[in-house]
């Protein structure tokens, strides 16, 4: 089925600027990243009969834009790095610059539809938020390799110190995070929903909503792949790869990981079996874990989907 090209735009995001063109056609300007240049973009967009705009996520300078062109009606698809550069390799594309990243990022989003689900606005102070807490956590992760190369016990002090404080701000933000969260009924329900699954906490919770808008809502292969935790084959003619998980939401995938070691040596008894079936077998220790991560993530979103909470003999799961 050909695409129509009517109607979509490019925007290539800088801290400072933005640069638009609109697909199949001449016109491109320049306005500022800034709620006057957001105002006047959405304008020129309504009046060039735009409809859809593709941007390139850029570490955060994009948010704004996004965010104000969603409320104006638009269609805005934020498109991963990996997904322009691809798609000008497919076109052999080798001239690069601002204007010529917001035809390219253009033409890439004309061919794409829009996601089923829509990104949910809510979630996007509090994923900023959960990257502030990941941040604390990975303070007082070098804080502990430190304190391995230190002995002289005042040195040790201050950097022990320094790990408690941190540990309370992580703390006191996941508690503030989860009352956020939980001012809004849905995303309470499915808050509770994620927690009677043993096994996960409510620092994995937290991530699994927030990082994951479209738990309970996508099907347990399609969870497994947006999470990188989907095994992808590695097979060409009579030669059979070793299968290799890869891609996905990396900050989704480590807060999966660091739930999963513990659950499936205790907390969850679907999760031990799982990995004592498997070390049988001969998997590594990693195989294994992967395995119980992933399960973990379908467990979670089947308790979504079925909008009812985990239960011990749930053989189905």
């Amino acid at each position: 089925m050909t695409k129509t090209s009517t109607g979509t735009a490019g925007i290539d995001t800088a801290k400072d600027k933005l640069d638009v063109a609109v697909h199949g056609r001449e016109q491109r300007w320049q306005v500022a990243n800034a709620a006057a240049g957001w105002r006047q973009l959405a304008a020129d967009l309504a009046k060039a009969g735009v409809t859809k705009v593709g941007i390139e996520a850029t570490g955060g300078y994009e948010r704004g834009v996004v965010r104000y062109l969603r409320a104006k009606g638009l269609v805005v698809l934020v498109l991963q790095p990996i997904q322009v550069k691809n798609f000008a390799r497919l076109h052999l594309r080798r001239a690069k610059n601002d204007a010529l990243d917001a035809v390219l990022i253009a033409a890439c989003a004309a061919l794409l539809d829009p996601p089923s689900i829509q990104a949910d606005e809510r979630l996007t102070d509090l994923a900023d938020h959960l990257t502030f807490v990941e941040q604390i956590e990975e303070d007082i992760a070098r804080l502990k390799t430190r304190l391995e190369h230190i002995d002289e016990p005042r040195r040790r002090r201050l950097v022990l110190d320094d790990i408690d404080r941190l540990k309370a701000r992580r703390l006191t933000e996941l508690e503030r995070m989860a009352g956020q969260l939980r001012e809004h009924a849905d995303l309470a329900r499915r808050l509770d929903l994620v927690l009677s699954v043993p096994g996960i906490g409510k620092r994995t919770a937290l991530a699994l909503i927030i990082r994951m808008p479209e738990l309970g809502q996508i099907s347990r292969e399609k969870a497994a792949a947006l999470a990188g935790l989907a095994p992808f084959d590695d097979d060409s003619g009579k030669r059979k790869g070793e299968r290799h998980i890869g891609g996905g939401r990396a900050r989704l995938r480590r807060s999966l990981f660091a739930a999963a070691l513990p659950a499936s040596f205790r907390w969850n008894k679907a999760l031990c079996a799982l990995y004592a079936r498997l070390k049988t077998r001969g998997y590594a220790h990693n195989y294994a874990l992967v395995a119980c991560a992933r399960k973990l993530l379908i467990y979670a979103n089947t308790v979504v989907q079925r909008g009812s909470p985990w239960v011990e003999n749930h053989t189905a799961l």
